[in-house]
């Protein structure tokens, strides 16, 4: 790579207390371009709602609570729309690339701004060798293909689709989540058809009673619903993305708000409305925990090729999940190092305005991790990915504590105020904070997840002793108060 080939950006660094907003929009970017548009930002929002953990994470939640699970995704979804609402309001104050990185340490002090970027960079490089692994699982499905060419060859394929353009990106993305809200959207008409009209061989006993008639709405009880919320939260993890697209949407002032203003519809549509229609074709007590609940209802409808369609769509869902960590941890990286917490090679950029070095280094840790995988699946690669949950909402809980801090500043009028306000804050933001710790308190009651508490605090520990080294060797950098960037 020649000198040429990438040019590095100089942050400003000369920040005024209460002077950011909308006419610092485009400085922001710091060399990005901005080139997501209003169509790819919608898709992004949406495909980052709709996951694997929904296509099959949601058979395990269903032989856990069964029917009642719908009530724990109406719940968990009312608190993931308090959530994107508490980001709107942080975006449309200020729309940078770094997001709630740069809100946490704007708002809560450069310590959490440290954890919460580095934190949020490993999620996604943890998430993005998980999903390469099992995207190279279901290629299997159709051909012999040895897991690691698969894996080989789609981390390759999208390193360099994340290197070419950000538009790119945000084109790849949007026909990844266009598979995946077409296959929901398909089963839910193709189920309502079953249970309104009868055809097909489920017709006989397709019945919306299916959701109350098989040991009532509750049939593990209150407790059951709650244990997974867990379940129900990891669904959900990455719906936050939209928010790093900030820095390169080509209108964030009207982009973002669209797309964050769909989450309730779309997780009526998506979450709530596939499931009601999934319980009522198939009663809770037939499904499996290892076995997606799209597969065992397109098979109890009698249609073969269910099992290959899903397939697909799961395949195209971890794709999009391994193109979405591609995109953000070099973003990630970038913020980091702009402001003298990262290392300072990767401010650069390449001549197109992309984070070049930092892409490249979190896709070779990810093709290091998915050989590791392959040649040592033991036990502490579990716990790894496991800290993919509890890292996942430690961005959630940043974004609402650094959003109750801005909303204090601009009631007392030292900061201006967000065109996009929260409703209901503060106290939409203090009940999502509750409920997240309340599913931090579950997560020890349950032995799958427990793993996720175990594996936080020794990263946490890391960080720590980074942060005050790092702060003991540059104190400048590491100032409480604005960002230096």
């Amino acid at each position: 790579m020649t000198s040429e080939q990438v040019e590095e950006q100089d942050p400003p660094r000369d920040h005024v207390p209460g002077q950011r907003g909308a006419d610092a929009a485009s400085a922001e970017s710091e060399g990005y371009q901005r080139g997501l548009g209003g169509r790819q930002i919608q898709m992004i929002a949406i495909g980052g709602a709709i996951g694997t953990g929904l296509f099959l994470g949601a058979g395990k939640a269903i032989t856990k609570a069964g029917p009642s699970l719908i009530l724990a995704y109406v719940v968990a979804g009312a608190v993931i729309y308090f959530i994107m609402r508490a980001l709107g309001e942080l975006l449309m104050y200020r729309p940078v690339s770094g997001s709630f990185s740069e809100y946490a340490r704007e708002f809560l002090g450069p310590y959490f701004g440290f954890v919460t970027g580095w934190t949020y960079w490993l999620f996604w490089v943890v998430t993005g060798i998980t999903e390469v692994t099992a995207a190279a699982t279901y290629v299997n499905y159709w051909w012999d293909i040895k897991p690691w060419i698969s894996a080989l060859v789609f981390t390759i394929a999208l390193y360099c689709i994340n290197l070419i353009s950000v538009k790119l990106f945000g084109e790849l993305e949007f026909w990844f989540s266009m598979v995946k809200v077409t296959a929901i959207i398909g089963m839910i008409l193709i189920g309502l058809g079953v249970v309104t009209i009868g055809f097909s061989d489920a017709g006989d006993t397709a019945s919306f009673s299916n959701l109350w008639s098989h040991g009532g709405f509750f049939p593990k009880g209150i407790g059951g619903t709650l244990m997974t919320l867990q379940i129900v939260m990891f669904a959900f993890l990455a719906v936050e993305l939209v928010g790093v697209t900030a820095g390169e949407a080509t209108n964030p002032k009207k982009a973002l708000p669209r797309a964050i203003k769909t989450v309730p519809w779309r997780i009526a549509l998506f979450y709530i409305g596939s499931l009601i229609v999934i319980l009522s074709v198939v009663p809770w007590t037939a499904f499996a925990p290892s076995t997606s609940p799209f597969v065992a209802a397109f098979t109890k409808i009698g249609l073969p090729a269910g099992a290959g369609i899903v397939n697909f769509v799961v395949l195209t869902a971890a794709l999009s999940s391994c193109n979405s960590g591609m995109y953000s941890t070099g973003r990630m990286l970038r913020d980091l190092a702009l402001n003298g917490q990262g290392p300072k090679i990767f401010t650069r950029l390449s001549r197109t305005g992309l984070p070049l070095l930092g892409t490249t280094f979190s896709a070779a840790l990810m093709l290091v991790g998915v050989w590791i995988n392959y040649q040592w699946p033991t036990k502490a690669f579990d716990y790894v990915v496991s800290f993919a949950t509890i890292s996942g909402m430690w961005a959630w809980i940043m974004i609402l504590c650094s959003q109750l801090r801005y909303r204090a500043k601009a009631d007392r009028g030292e900061l201006p105020q967000s065109e996009f306000k929260a409703p209901g804050a503060p106290w939409t933001s203090a009940f999502a904070l509750g409920f997240i710790g309340l599913v931090i308190v579950l997560m020890g009651f349950d032995k799958e997840a427990r793993v996720s508490l175990y594996v936080a605090p020794i990263w946490a520990v890391l960080l720590t002793v980074a942060y005050f080294v790092l702060k003991a060797r540059t104190p400048n950098v590491f100032k409480s108060g604005t960002p230096t960037s």
